[in-house]
């Protein structure tokens, strides 16, 4: 039953990737039957991101309000609507009132997938479970790409509009998928109905001790006793969100103040690598290269796709950014075919190393790192920094790489993949094994999270037969004891 609502929650995410996928290739219809310019083409590439920061700056409060499971089909709703109005759009004005909605829709979809699947995970298998957002993503754009080949034969003026408005299909799929699944059983506890959300973390629990464990964390992290066990408790009361905002923003603690920036930095960083750059303008950097055929563009950009999608099936931290190969070509007044050899295959080892470590780890670390009562709003600003970094790439792109030249675009990825490198070698506590209630205790250490990880282990204590008192988890990894921030 986790496998199955992590798959439907993330499935969302299908929403984003279909519409990054499909624009790479609709892209070079819409500007050539509208008749735009290259300016007017990256700003309806990339105005969505920006559009999305809508949608993920309510998403926090409307899923406080209404619970993440209707969060989820309310981000689906939005999205059909989006992608109907891209369908049937006449102009350019239209389309972008159609890109409007469907990023509001987006915004809302990346904010609540990985938070639903990481509350309702347990911690043998979350990290797992929270990187299923991003394989989506992945699998969206694949089919993007597919949707591009499969109706690039159309009509000028049908087919760009046949890519967009089928967008609309899958988001009904999930809208009815998702009133299957169950709501998430920290948002339960958060509205004191301590039944339902025992029922939820039974079905969902490697074993009923465990499902005790992880209600007595969340009850904790709530504010309610340890004593209440009743199906329904009063909760303590909350207002409505300007303490979480001030907490996390103007008086943070040190464990906060360094979940914020672990938090906002991956997300940062996970862009500016400029991932989104690749993916949307794919076609052109092939034509760059010397593809001249839109049909052998389209099918080497489905390659990217696929290789895209196996890639983010494997979660290692691997970063390898290329630029070398397009700078060659730019410098040659005759066509190397080894150098445009190089240059595909620069850019499929590029989205398979992203998909290997940024791509997936930015979901999960960001959904698991904030504790219960700020995870929301907290996961909404790192999705707000990731989508106006996504929009600023997406952009400028082509201006940028007219400026620099577009191997001087990626030797620019190159510098900001190295200071990724090293902020997140520095900065960020590892996470593995932990449930989100107590992964904290190293948040607040900054530079020093190893040492404090050794003297916890160090210290840890343990039983007379010389077991650990805290329980562990499938993996045999010891839990560590409670701690939320104040």
């Amino acid at each position: 039953m986790l496998f199955g609502c992590a798959i439907l929650a993330s499935m969302t995410s299908i929403l984003l990737g279909y519409d990054i996928g499909v624009m790479s290739g609709a892209g070079l219809y819409i500007q050539e039957d509208l008749k735009i310019s290259d300016v007017k083409l990256e700003v309806l590439m990339g105005i969505l991101n920006v559009y999305s920061l809508i949608g993920s700056a309510a998403a926090g409060r409307t899923s406080d309000w209404i619970g993440r499971r209707y969060t989820i089909v309310l981000a689906s709703a939005i999205f059909f609507v989006g992608a109907l109005l891209m369908g049937f759009a006449t102009n350019y004005a239209f389309l972008m009132v159609g890109r409007f909605v469907a990023g509001v829709g987006v915004g809302y979809a990346l904010m609540i997938a990985p938070v639903y699947t990481a509350e309702l995970s347990p911690a043998s298998s979350r990290g797992f479970l929270t990187s299923f957002p991003e394989v989506f993503i992945n699998a969206g754009i694949l089919l993007g790409y597919i949707s591009n080949y499969a109706f690039s034969k159309l009509p000028l003026n049908l087919g760009w509009r046949v890519m967009l408005g089928i967008g609309a299909v899958p988001a009904v799929f999930l809208a009815v998928g998702v009133l299957a699944m169950p709501e998430s059983p920290r948002w339960l506890v958060l509205q004191g109905r301590l039944g339902d959300a025992n029922k939820v973390l039974d079905r969902t629990s490697d074993s009923k001790e465990e499902a005790l464990l992880r209600l007595a964390d969340i009850k904790e992290a709530a504010g309610i006793p340890p004593e209440c066990n009743d199906d329904v408790v009063a909760v303590p009361k909350r207002s409505h969100g300007e303490d979480v905002w001030r907490e996390l923003l103007l008086h943070p603690t040190p464990t906060v103040r360094h979940i914020l920036i672990c938090g906002v930095g991956i997300h940062f960083f996970q862009q500016t690598s400029g991932i989104d750059a690749v993916v949307l303008y794919s076609p052109k950097i092939f034509g760059k290269a010397g593809i001249t055929s839109q049909t052998h563009k389209l099918l080497a950009t489905v390659a990217v796709g696929c290789v895209k999608t196996v890639f983010i099936l494997v979660a290692t931290f691997l970063l390898d950014r290329v630029g070398i190969a397009l700078t060659i070509i730019d410098h040659s007044d005759t066509k190397l075919i080894w150098a445009i050899a190089l240059a595909i295959a620069s850019v499929l080892a590029y989205v398979a190393t992203f998909s290997i470590g940024m791509g997936p780890i930015t979901w999960v670390y960001s959904a698991e790192i904030f504790p219960l009562r700020l995870r929301a709003q907290g996961t909404s600003i790192g999705v707000a920094v990731n989508r106006v970094m996504s929009g600023t790439i997406s952009m400028t792109f082509l201006s940028f790489s007219k400026a620099i030249t577009i191997g001087g675009a990626f030797f620019f990825f190159t510098g900001v993949a190295i200071a990724g490198f090293v902020f997140f070698y520095t900065l960020f506590p590892e996470t593995q094994g932990k449930t989100l209630e107590e992964m904290q205790i190293l948040f607040g250490t900054f530079f020093k999270w190893r040492s404090t990880m050794r003297e916890l282990e160090k210290n840890k204590p343990v039983d007379g037969d010389g077991e650990s008192n805290g329980y562990t988890n499938s993996n045999s990894q010891i839990q560590l004891g409670p701690l939320t921030a104040k």
